[in-house]
């Protein structure tokens, strides 16, 4: 199967999606500040998107792989994991200093569109 290491990252990464949604809606309901409410969900929902756009490239890949795709989703999957599970780690925990790891996650993950963006300038 082409890009099977690829596919098994956005099903796991949709697994967790799932996971941590329901986690957050129903078992932490209550249990956290608002602000850090606010933080696990919006690692869901970057988490959800960046999953879609995997989702997205790997099949228009299929039909017509170039350049730069691959490297979109390594950022994407890069930033989310550092991103989503900052955000994840801080509502958690309570430890705030782990938002200076959030940003390095957003950068990656802008960085992943802008490659995408080049890929598709590039492409055939």
């Amino acid at each position: 199967m082409h890009d099977r290491g690829w596919w098994l990252v956005a099903a796991l990464s949709g697994a967790l999606v799932v996971v941590a949604g329901a986690f957050g809606a129903h078992a932490l309901e209550g249990q956290l500040a608002p602000r850090l409410a606010a933080a696990f969900a919006t690692g869901v929902r970057y988490q959800a998107w960046h999953t879609l756009a995997l989702l997205a490239v790997l099949a228009w890949r299929a039909s017509c792989p170039i350049a730069g795709q691959r490297l979109a989703m390594g950022l994407w999957a890069s930033g989310s994991t550092l991103f989503s599970g900052s955000l994840y780690a801080m509502a958690l925990t309570g430890a705030t200093g782990l938002g200076m790891i959030t940003p390095i996650g957003g950068v990656l993950m802008i960085g992943g569109w802008l490659a995408l963006a080049g890929a598709v300038l590039r492409g055939r």
